[in-house]
């Protein structure tokens, strides 16, 4: 495991001690006093790589999607403006839950479903997802100093669940590489494709900034 950046922001243990309440909060304000929607991790890039290739594939517009960490819900203003209907965001903090919904509401789009959810204590009604996507989620819990291993291996049993079978798995990851998250995702998942990022060169060899990968749930 490498420790990554996103937009310049290295992703490391003071990050994930700090409270992300405490930083949406401070978002939400920005936002309703400047109309600023705060940080989007990994770019607008990797937003856009996700969008396409669900286009691409030709997953059906009234699929049902889970954005896993939503935050600010920035993806899925552009899940719904690609024509996708069938949307919820979760995230654990009330404030990211929040600012979401106030940008949804600015950019009228009023049958997105928000909702405050920590992943790893699911409630009964998240299920049945044709989709799931995270980007960043799954970082920043893999760095949690306090039995990281063990909030792994509940977030793999939680994506299990709540993915129909034969259901979509993409992760955005700037910690892992292609072969770790395989290894991460081996019980009860199979890697379809690894989408192209962008690559850096250091010391004569290449490699990524980040690692996309798509994943299919076995039956």
């Amino acid at each position: 495991m490498a420790v990554g950046r996103i937009n310049g922001t290295c992703l490391d243990y003071p990050l994930v001690h700090y409270s992300w309440n405490d930083t949406y909060a401070r978002e939400l304000q920005s936002f309703k006093d400047i109309g600023d929607v705060g940080e989007i991790w990994f770019g607008v890039q990797s937003m856009t790589r996700i969008v396409q290739w669900m286009k691409r594939q030709n997953i059906g517009e009234d699929s049902a999607v889970l954005d896993i960490g939503t935050g600010n819900g920035i993806l899925l203003v552009d899940l719904a403006k690609a024509g996708f209907s069938n949307l919820t965001g979760i995230d654990y903090s009330p404030a990211a839950v929040e600012l979401a919904k106030c940008i949804l509401e600015e950019e009228l789009l009023q049958n997105v479903r928000i909702q405050v959810e920590d992943f790893l204590n699911p409630s009964m009604c998240l299920s049945g997802f044709d989709v799931c996507i995270d980007k960043g989620t799954f970082d920043a819990i893999s760095l949690c100093p306090e039995n990281s291993a063990g909030k792994m291996s509940r977030y793999v049993e939680t994506l299990h669940k709540v993915l129909k079978q034969k259901g979509i798995f993409i992760i955005t990851s700037c910690n892992w590489t292609k072969n770790e998250l395989v290894n991460q995702f081996h019980e009860g998942f199979e890697l379809q494709e690894e989408l192209p990022t962008s690559k850096f060169q250091f010391g004569g060899k290449m490699g990524n900034s980040v690692t996309a990968l798509v994943f299919v749930k076995k039956t």
